[in-house]
């Protein structure tokens, strides 16, 4: 018996593996569990649930109506509604008619909506901002091909993120 894993069981898998793991899935590991912890943390500051700050993140990036709020946050429609509520009531979404088909909705992030997602994230922000200026072009080409391989990984998982537009 052989103590090399198959290659349908990477090493990092395996049990007892994470002192084995290479330095960069590790890396990885970490950025990941921290970064799942954000959401978490800055709702929970700023009063919201995780779903009504998801749904302003989303919102910061596109203008988008609720029934793609739930589709994105595979919810009903009726869950949809009472997070877009919340967001009305607090002054952080507005609700609008479709510039061309006036039958339906889209959402719009407010000043206020914009500022509780940016006021507590700016720390981080301006970290990763330094951090990233900190390496040459050729480093950064290395670090955002990595970063792209692993989300394409991530993504046989999870499906592709939605992205603005579509």
């Amino acid at each position: 018996m052989t103590d090399q894993p198959s290659p349908a069981a990477p090493a990092w898998t395996e049990r007892g593996a994470e002192r084995h793991q290479p330095p960069t899935l590790a890396a990885l590991r970490d950025l990941v569990s921290a970064g799942s912890r954000v959401t978490h943390v800055v709702s929970r500051r700023a009063g919201l649930s995780e779903s009504e700050l998801v749904t302003l993140e989303h919102l910061s990036r596109e203008q988008i109506g609720p029934a793609e709020v739930a589709r994105r946050l595979e919810v009903s429609t009726a869950a949809a509604t009472g997070i877009v509520d919340r967001l009305v009531s607090r002054g952080h979404v507005e609700r609008r008619p479709h510039e061309v088909d006036r039958r339906r909705t889209e959402l719009h992030i407010t000043d206020s909506g914009r500022g509780e997602i940016v006021g507590h994230l700016m720390p981080m922000f301006a970290a990763l901002d330094r951090h990233d200026a900190s390496f040459s072009e050729e480093e950064k080409a290395i670090v955002e091909r990595y970063l792209r391989g692993a989300t394409a990984a991530f993504e046989q998982v999870s499906g592709p993120v939605p992205r603005p537009g579509g």
